[in-house]
């Protein structure tokens, strides 16, 4: 038992206490974002969207002491509207990866500023949020 908990805690250490990828690097801050007692936290390797494929970590953490809760059913989608043009709608596909956790892949056809919608529901309660993130 003691050497779990001095384990865990040398890899917290190392981490820096942040989230690891599958790789072993830290994950940078896409966005976080308020919404009511909510925090929605996108998180990847490089802190940010690109074209093309991208996974991601999508984190529902209390606004009021940043512990990760129970977000139940989760889904992720965005959209960018063009002149002229139908709006260009993605839709991730997440997976649960613990309490809290969602690990996601979403494809992106061009660059630009996408509107992301966030939804969830679960046992401490249904909600959606909208925010802006930069795909370069």
């Amino acid at each position: 038992m003691t050497r779990w908990v001095a384990v865990l805690v040398l890899g917290s250490v190392l981490s820096g206490g942040g989230l690891l990828t599958r790789g072993g690097a830290e994950e940078k801050v896409i966005t976080s974002h308020k919404a009511k007692d909510i925090v929605i936290t996108l998180r990847n390797d490089t802190g940010q969207w690109k074209k093309g494929k991208n996974t991601f970590t999508l984190e529902v953490a209390s606004a009021k002491d940043n512990t990760l809760v129970d977000a139940g059913k989760v889904a992720l989608s965005t959209s960018m509207t063009m002149p002229g043009m139908s709006p260009m709608v993605a839709g991730a596909t997440l997976n649960p990866d613990g309490v809290g956790r969602y690990r996601g892949t979403v494809e992106f056809e061009d660059t630009g500023s996408r509107q992301v919608i966030v939804t969830w529901d679960g046992p401490g309660g249904k909600g959606s949020t909208k925010f802006s993130v930069p795909v370069r």
